[in-house]
């Protein structure tokens, strides 16, 4: 026992004096991103920085941090704004019946100097439309964006419409942006005496590139010396994963750790000195981290949609599942009565009841991914009895994951 004591003591100290060895501030850095990259590379195929292995699996996908994870306060902008589409074929709001387009498009005649009466047009190629878009971040004067026009008011369809300059204005009330142009509609309507066809949605259009950026949204990013990283999916092990890997790579491109982890969402990183914020998250979002995610189970009851994930894990159980099938057919017999009689037709019901009723016996456990969808298929239910099947799992607590019915 002592000497077993003995050689685990000495492999730690050993360990421990190669760790502090290699992260020195004393070694020498590494003048380019390539060769730190390269060091570090080496120690991730050497198992460093990986942990130990786990049956569970070393975690979910490799994944590059810029794909997993957003910079707070890097975010877009929704802005939105009330127009008109003209030059529509007779697929128009009816101006009776919605006034507020009629309003506009007075207001906007009077704008350009004409001051038509009220109620003397009664054409339909004009719609009330609201106008959306999201204005990423640094978008910078001049800069086009996307836009989103959909109906307002009883337009049958949208197509071969214009819209007209349309202020965007943000959650502050102020315009950021102006759209105008033609408009993208993917959807159509045909209609008949008798049958009427539409396909898609032709109240709903985009125009691509279809604002212009008109006013910049005020932003601090660069100004501070600390960045906070937040994950996309929260978790404490991913968040420990990625500081591990940040500082595995600072250490040895600017002699120091950078990254600390705050919760399971954020991780806060502290810039270099003399290296711009952009240059140096140029520099680590390429990382790769190995991930890690709750197992979890997701049932959509509408569609039939399962998905279950890599994790989920399912003690061993026997499930029987049948089905309760029954056929009821109609077959009335006519009675004819003889010829020259006074008798009347008559028709005799006949019903014909089947009830078919089956079942299965099966041992399911899943002690991976594989092994539990072939214990599934092989009970031979559709995706609506595999839900339920899941739901009793879980309510009988052999299913070690979280159920999520949409």
């Amino acid at each position: 026992m002592i000497r077993r004591f003995a050689i685990a003591l000495l492999a730690f100290l050993v360990t421990s004096a190669l760790h502090a060895g290699e992260s020195s501030p004393k070694d020498k850095g590494y003048k380019t991103v390539g060769q730190a990259q390269a060091a570090w590379q080496k120690e991730v195929d050497e198992g460093r920085w990986g942990g130990p292995a786990s049956p569970l699996g070393d975690g979910g996908a490799i994944a590059r941090l810029k794909d997993i994870a957003a910079i707070q306060g890097v975010r877009e902008n929704q802005l939105v704004g009330y127009g008109l589409v003209i030059g529509l074929n007779g697929s128009g709001d009816s101006l009776r019946n919605a006034p507020f387009t009629e309003q506009s498009m007075r207001a906007m005649l009077d704008n350009l100097g004409i001051s038509p009466p009220a109620g003397t047009s009664r054409a339909k190629n004009i719609a009330a439309v609201i106008v959306t878009a999201n204005l990423p971040p640094f978008a910078g004067r001049g800069s086009r964006i996307d836009v989103t026009v959909s109906s307002l008011g009883d337009a049958t369809s949208l197509s071969g419409g214009t819209l007209v300059m349309t202020p965007l204005a943000g959650a502050d009330g102020q315009v950021y942006a102006a759209a105008q142009g033609n408009m993208i509609v993917s959807g159509f309507t045909a209609s008949g005496d008798a049958a009427k066809v539409t396909q898609g949605v032709p109240t709903s259009g985009r125009i691509p590139n279809g604002a212009l950026v008109e006013k910049e949204v005020a932003g601090n990013f660069g100004q501070e010396g600390e960045l906070v990283v937040e994950l996309r999916q929260p978790d404490f092990t991913t968040v420990v994963r990625i500081t591990d890997t940040i500082n595995a790579f600072a250490k040895r491109r600017y002699n120091q750790p950078v990254a600390k982890e705050r919760d399971a969402k954020s991780i806060r990183l502290r810039k270099p000195k003399n290296m711009t914020a952009a240059r140096f998250l140029a520099e680590i979002e390429g990382l790769p981290v190995p991930t890690d995610e709750v197992a979890r189970v997701v049932v959509d009851e509408r569609t039939g949609t399962v998905v279950i994930g890599e994790k989920v894990r399912i003690s061993r159980v026997a499930i029987s599942h049948g089905s309760l099938s029954v056929r009821v057919t109609e077959t009335p017999t006519v009675i004819q009565p003889e010829p020259f009689s006074d008798g009347v037709t008559a028709v005799e019901p006949n019903t014909n009841i089947q009830v078919q009723q089956t079942s299965k016996l099966g041992v399911l456990g899943g002690t991976d991914l594989e092994s539990l969808v072939k214990g599934l298929n092989q009970i031979g239910v559709k995706p609506q009895g595999i839900i339920a099947i899941l739901q009793g799992i879980k309510t009988a607590g052999a299913l070690h994951a979280e159920l999520v019915v949409q």
